[in-house]
Formats: C-alpha cells, structure tokens, sequence
C-alpha cells in the first residue's frame, strides 16, 4: 500500500511538472499557470518527502542500500573473543 502512494504521488509529481512545461511553452502570456503548476509540483514532493520520513520512522519502509549495514549489529560475533583465537 505504501509503495502504490509513492508511486501515485511520484506520477502526479510528474504530471504536474509537465504540465507547467506545456503551458510555459504555448502560453506565454499566461505565466501564472505555469507557476500555479510548478507549486503544484514542489508541494507534492515536500508532501512526498514528509510521508517518506515519516513511514521510514515508524517502520512502514525498511531503508536498504549503502549506509544500513553499518547500523546492523554482528549477528555471529562475540564481543569478548578475538578473531583468531580459537579454542
């Protein structure tokens, strides 16, 4: 469910920035739709961002990628024995 309203929100971004473009090239005297579009835009991605945040804090999304195996605890290693020593 998470992913289909990222999804939406990213398609929607994508629309609205399209649609700034279409009315900045055709009508050039009508700058306040393109203005009104690219607000538009910018509030869903902060909107975006906010939910991102959000879902990440309460657990809804599990970051994957560079920095979350530095945040993961070793699994297998006992903090008291040295590598190498095995008895």
């Amino acid at each position: 469910m998470v992913k289909i309203i990222i999804v939406i929100a990213f398609i929607a971004i994508l629309f609205s920035l399209g649609k700034a473009l279409f009315h900045l090239v055709n009508y050039e005297e009508h700058s306040k739709k393109t203005v009104n579009a690219l607000t538009f835009r910018i509030s869903l991605s902060i909107l975006l961002f906010i939910f991102l945040f959000i879902a990440v804090a309460t657990g809804l999304i599990k970051p994957h990628g560079i920095g979350t195996k530095m945040h993961q605890p070793a699994s297998n290693s006992n903090p008291g024995q040295l590598k190498g020593n095995t008895k």
